[in-house]
Formats: C-alpha cells, sequence, structure tokens
C-alpha cells in the first residue's frame, strides 16, 4: 500500500514522502498513529497543492531577507561604549544591543538570534558584523563603536 506520511518516520522517510509499505504496517501503525494517509487521488492532489504553497511561501521569505539584507548592507549604525584611561572599554555591546539600535536607527526589525557575533565587542573601532537572515543569505552589518562623552 502506497501511504503519504505526515510526519517523519525512522527508517521509513520524512514528512511529506510517498513510501511503499504492507497492508498490515500501513493499517496497525502508520493510519492508526496518525502517522500517514493513504495515497489516494485526492491526498496526493492536496499533497501538489501544499507543497506549491510552501515553496511559494519560501520563495517570499528569500526575497524579504534579500531585501532586508540589501537595506542594512547600505546603513551604518553607531554605538558608543564608556571608556576609561588608555581607551580601555567598560562593559561591552551584545548582539541584543546592536539588535535593539538597528531598530532605533534604521527602523528594520532584526532577531538577536540572527546576529552572527562571536564576542561581545569590547573595543572601539568600526566592525563588519554578518547577519544570518535566511540560510541562503548573510548581510554585513557596519557597526562604528566611538567613545561614550
Amino acid at each position: 500500500m502506497k501511504v503519504i506520511l505526515k510526519e517523519d518516520v525512522k527508517s521509513l522517510g520524512k514528512k511529506g514522502e510517498i513510501v511503499e509499505v504492507s497492508d498490515g504496517y500501513a493499517r496497525n501503525f502508520i493510519l492508526k498513529r496518525n502517522k500517514g494517509v493513504e495515497a489516494n487521488a485526492k491526498n496526493l492532489n492536496d499533497l501538489k497543492l501544499k507543497k506549491a504553497n510552501d515553496e511559494k511561501i519560501s520563495k517570499e521569505q528569500y526575497e524579504a531577507a534579500k531585501e532586508l539584507g540589501k537595506n542594512l548592507e547600505a546603513g551604518k549604525i553607531e554605538m558608543s561604549i564608556k571608556t576609561g584611561e588608555g581607551g580601555k572599554a567598560f562593559g561591552s555591546i551584545s548582539s541584543k544591543e546592536i539588535a535593539a539600535e538597528v531598530k532605533a536607527q534604521m527602523d528594520l526589525e532584526i532577531d538577536k538570534k540572527k546576529i552572527v557575533l562571536k564576542d561581545a565587542i569590547k573595543s572601539l573601532g568600526t566592525f563588519k558584523i554578518p547577519v544570518k537572515l535566511h540560510p541562503k543569505v548573510t548581510a554585513e552589518l557596519t557597526v562604528n563603536v566611538t567613545e561614550e562623552a
């Protein structure tokens, strides 16, 4: 019997795949536990429509990420940090603070988890920080850190 999987089934297949299984396995395990549906004409058509819709949504998200990436790379944010004698910084700048400044200065919404910051910024200068907006889109954000007056 052919079955369309609704979720990943170990050693059988991934969600959305059409697999061939024995009738007993399909009736007693896959269909009974709602892990899949029978691959009839209606269900195959539903699967095709769902895949087309998912592809369309994925493409829209990719285009939005590219647009946001262009806006990020075009802009630049200014941040200041307290410093002591000899230009030694007190504290640091984290991805949370960078995300807040992007919202305030550029009016763009960025999740702090998407900012790829190996270590917090602890010195003055200009930094290029990668922002992973989409699996295929990574933008470079310019952050200028100056001394707080």
